[in-house]
């Protein structure tokens, strides 16, 4: 056991957790871990979309998408605030 300050550094530094909800959806409900991280933070497609200065429904096409670009990858993830290792799944 560790004090709870000493895990909350520890949990800090650690940037590529990916949460439960994230995880189980996809595993559970078939759902690709653009779109569950999506939804895990809150967001619209719009929203992210706007972000990255795209249209919505090209957004919408990259979500859905089993193949991204690294680049697109990394790009999307910073949109999220996340980091592109927490997109495999």
């Amino acid at each position: 056991m560790i004090p709870y300050g000493d895990y909350l550094t520890q949990f800090a530094q650690a940037g590529n957790l990916i949460p439960h909800a994230v995880v189980r959806r996809v595993l559970a409900d078939d759902v690709p871990p653009l779109r569950a991280w999506r939804e895990h933070l809150g967001l619209t497609q719009a929203e992210v979309a706007a972000r990255l200065g795209i249209s919505q429904p090209a957004y919408a096409q990259q979500e859905n998408s089993e193949r991204l670009r690294k680049t697109s990858r990394e790009r999307i993830a910073a949109a999220l605030g996340i980091t592109a290792a927490q997109l495999d799944i």
